[in-house]
């Protein structure tokens, strides 16, 4: 969600959903034969049918487990020796701050563009891109050293996906109403959607990479983008008032869920006939989703409560709750590659929370910069980036 002071306007319809437009997509490949990730992660156990993707450049996925390649410190040869840190865009200090999750310290502070909102990593996992939304940029970070790069110029770019094919960014621009599809390296616009809402901010993937669908926070509508063709597929308006948030597919596929700040809770939907079919409350102001190494649990932040809700896949239902002592704001974070430590910005108190994945309790907060947002944990076990602060596959 952006601080800045842009007017927002709601749209909500007052129907729980109006599916506005929906189209027939391609069918899942037949599994078997495909070719490994361009970042030459190890190849899926034997007894794991892999299915091929419906676009082509994009690698075979396990249809049972879509996060099979994120377990505990199964990091790609790409990153396999870069440095473990934390990066925090600050958005109202127009500053990084780097952690050292080994110490709990921070590093240093280095000046980007305003108003950074998040963290990227690229698709090929070489680059990391902080998203200078109100400077109209974005900083490359080399994660390999460290180095801060020079910015280049793209409008609006309030969050930033990746195709799973690796073929184009994905631009999120807010305030303009667009999503824009850009060249993933050079950042040359390629293509550019405009989309019939406002505020679209965060998206997810479909297994076989066919579709994303992605939220639009200042009118609570969720859209459904042809991930090649660059066409809407469908609309969604949920109701009045509601502001989505994060987006995020269950390990099997078979479920969407839809974090919603307003409504305290998850929304859930089915992603190939795109139709809502529940809402599930977790806590106050529900914001960023994470998936857990073993790709059992889901971990809620509740931003307007200070707290995290622990999420089972398995009984589709909140399993604890872990509160944060003290006044806290938990945004949005990433899990550390060895599962075990949960890293989450405080958007209003200019901090950071370390909370364990074991039991919830809180290991360290380090102060940062002002307005703390997207924070990205690098490196992370998987093939390839789909973007926003780290969604690996």
């Amino acid at each position: 969600m952006k601080t800045t002071s842009h007017s927002r306007i709601f749209l909500g319809a007052g129907a729980v959903a109006t599916v506005t437009a929906i189209y027939a997509l391609n069918s899942l490949g037949s599994g078997g034969a495909g070719g490994s990730a361009a970042t030459g992660a190890s190849a899926a156990p034997p007894a794991v049918q892999m299915r091929a993707a419906a676009i082509s450049g994009m690698p075979e996925y396990d249809p049972k487990d879509l996060y099979a390649y994120d377990r505990p410190n199964e990091l790609s040869p790409v990153v396999r020796d870069f440095p473990s840190l934390i990066y925090v865009p600050n958005s109202e200090s127009n500053t990084v701050t780097v952690i050292d999750p080994k110490t709990y310290k921070v590093i240093h502070t280095v000046p980007v563009g305003e108003q950074p909102q998040h963290v990227v990593p690229s698709w090929d996992l070489k680059t990391l891109w902080v998203n200078n939304d109100v400077g109209n940029s974005l900083t490359p970070i080399n994660p390999a050293t460290g180095q801060f790069g020079a910015p280049v110029a793209v409008h609006d770019p309030y969050n930033l996906y990746f195709t799973p094919d690796g073929k184009s960014a994905v631009v999120m621009a807010e305030q303009d109403k667009e999503i824009v599809f850009r060249d993933p390296h050079t950042m040359a616009v390629q293509q550019t959607l405009k989309v019939p809402c406002e505020g679209v901010n965060h998206a997810d993937f479909s297994p076989d990479g066919s579709y994303f669908i992605a939220s639009c926070e200042f009118s609570g509508t969720l859209l459904k983008v042809d991930t090649t063709k660059h066409t809407l597929l469908g609309v969604i308006n949920l109701k009045t008032g509601s502001m989505p948030q994060d987006v995020k597919i269950a390990p099997d596929g078979s479920t969407w869920y839809v974090a919603d700040m307003a409504t305290n809770g998850l929304w859930t939907l089915t992603g190939d006939d795109f139709k809502l079919t529940g809402f599930i409350p977790t806590g106050l102001g529900a914001h960023g989703l994470y998936v857990s190494r073993d790709s059992q649990y889901m971990y809620v932040t509740n931003r307007g409560e200070g707290t995290i809700s622990v999420f089972d896949f398995a009984t589709n239902s909140v399993k604890t709750k872990w509160k944060i002592p003290g006044k806290a704001s938990p945004d949005m974070g990433g899990v550390s590659s060895d599962g075990k430590v949960l890293w989450i910005s405080g958007r209003y108190d200019s901090e950071v929370y370390a909370i364990s994945t074991d039991d919830g309790h809180l290991i360290a907060r380090i102060p940062v910069g002002s307005g703390p947002h997207g924070l990205c944990v690098y490196p992370q076990p998987g093939r390839y980036s789909l973007g926003h602060t780290g969604v690996f596959r």
